[in-house]
């Protein structure tokens, strides 16, 4: 990223806690929130990475900055054996073990309250691991990314949803109003947190997409890397390996 973006400008703590303590004041909201922000087209992005993560067949599954395990949730339907959910939000891990538990999926579905940039598992540990929204959130991207490379099995598959820019007009214009001036509006008429989705825009603008993430993977060590844009290249789907 180009400058370190966070929450709350005065707050005299890191990045990491500042994220914390943002999606722990959003959480009661932020699954209604999500579907309002991007009139539900997120949902038809999350099953593009089901479906990339079923082909690979995998038995363990770690969903990093799951929030409230939306994703984490949609990957019970790859079979998985054991699917992690780790967030560094204790509030909204308490959402989603509700819906967890809802949905009769404790056995198989286990929430952690952890930092992606210090993963609790052993070296080679998934089969696939997941970001949906949320790698733009780390304090450190490679270090990060290189922690998500380490407990990723040899061939295992990586899959990243983010936002993204679009580059062409006039959708490039219509996105920079939207994420500018209607997003934040819309985050400060329905969470209590008037900073957040300001934030949360602003970190997206700034965040490097396309071949630029392509590039920041491949020099941590991912192989087999490629970028698909979603919905006119608002949001991308990120895919890549372990040798």
């Amino acid at each position: 990223m180009s400058k370190n973006i966070t929450p709350y400008k005065d707050s005299g703590l890191g990045k990491k806690e500042q994220v914390a303590q943002m999606f722990d004041n959003i959480s009661g909201n932020y699954d209604s929130l999500n579907r309002v922000i991007s009139f539900g087209i997120d949902i038809k992005w999350r099953k593009k990475v089901l479906k990339i993560v079923q082909d690979s067949q995998p038995n363990t599954i770690l969903d990093i900055a799951t929030g409230t395990g939306d994703l984490a949730i949609l990957m019970a339907e790859t079979n998985a054996k054991k699917i992690i959910g780790l967030d560094i939000s204790a509030g909204m891990l308490e959402v989603g073990v509700k819906k967890i538990a809802e949905r009769k999926l404790s056995q198989t579905i286990e929430m952690v309250l952890g930092d992606s940039e210090n993963i609790p598992f052993d070296d080679n540990y998934f089969d696939a691991i997941t970001v949906a929204f949320g790698v733009r959130n780390f304090e450190t991207l490679e270090k990060g990314l290189a922690e998500i490379l380490r407990v990723l099995k040899p061939n295992g598959v990586f899959v990243i949803l983010e936002t993204s820019v679009p580059d062409k007009t006039p959708y490039k214009q219509g996105y920079n109003f939207y994420s500018k001036n209607i997003l934040p509006l819309i985050g400060k008429m329905f969470s209590k947190d008037n900073e957040a989705y300001g934030y949360l825009s602003e970190s997206a603008a700034a965040f490097p997409y396309g071949e630029a993430l392509n590039n920041i993977l491949r020099k941590v060590g991912f192989i087999d890397v490629v970028a698909k844009p979603q919905t006119l290249g608002v949001a991308t789907i990120y895919v890549a390996s372990k040798k």
